[in-house]
């Protein structure tokens, strides 16, 4: 089965990773405080969004699913989502935010309204973003080693980074781990070849 996925065009590759320029587009996006992990904070997130968009809105709409589940630490709820979907998974986190993307048919005006005051819509800008591509499970320290990897390879090529990666898990929860697409995310100032993100 294909889903919906952000538009966006890959702007020049580096070794393993890719740089891409995504297009504008909503999220529906929700809070997790107080989880025990990274699993339990992304579980629940995923269920309150899963919600939404099974008829958990002013319309009871049922709204298509998307890809990717996007999951980003976040230190202070009140803070610009920094993945503006689609994780940095931290001790020192208040939280993490889960995000849905929404089919294109949507604007901020004819969104459903969530029925779940923890559930809101956003709209997400367009931005250029460095990726690393991995599979296997979804697990923190899977997150981790593969964040740090993408944080290690654009810092050794002097590109400079703003807000914090995020995780995006492209696959239903029963695929096998090693078949999943999985990525970490994080916008960039700029590609090696030098190219500035359009606004």
């Amino acid at each position: 089965m294909s889903y919906e996925e952000p538009g966006y065009a890959v702007v020049s590759q580096s070794g393993a990773l890719e740089y891409r320029r995504y297009e504008p587009y909503l999220v529906a996006e929700t809070f997790v405080e107080g989880a025990a992990d990274f699993d339990s904070a992304g579980n629940e997130g995923f269920r309150r969004l899963f919600r939404y968009i099974a008829g958990g809105n002013t319309g009871q709409s049922k709204i298509a699913m998307t890809a990717p589940v996007s999951q980003a630490a976040q230190a202070e709820k009140s803070e610009k989502i920094a993945m503006t979907v689609p994780v940095q998974q931290a001790g020192s986190a208040a939280g993490w935010r889960i995000a849905f993307m929404l089919p294109r048919q949507y604007t901020l005006d004819t969104a459903p309204v969530p029925s779940d005051s923890r559930v809101r819509i956003v709209a997400v800008p367009g931005r250029t973003v460095a990726v690393l591509r991995y599979a296997g499970r979804w697990t923190e320290s899977n997150y981790v080693e593969h964040r740090d990897e993408l944080l290690k390879s654009l810092a050794a090529q002097g590109i400079r980074t703003s807000g914090e990666p995020w995780l995006a898990r492209y696959n239903a929860p029963f695929s096998l781990p090693f078949l999943r697409r999985n990525e970490v995310l994080i916008e960039v100032d700029r590609t090696p070849g030098g190219a500035a993100p359009r606004d």
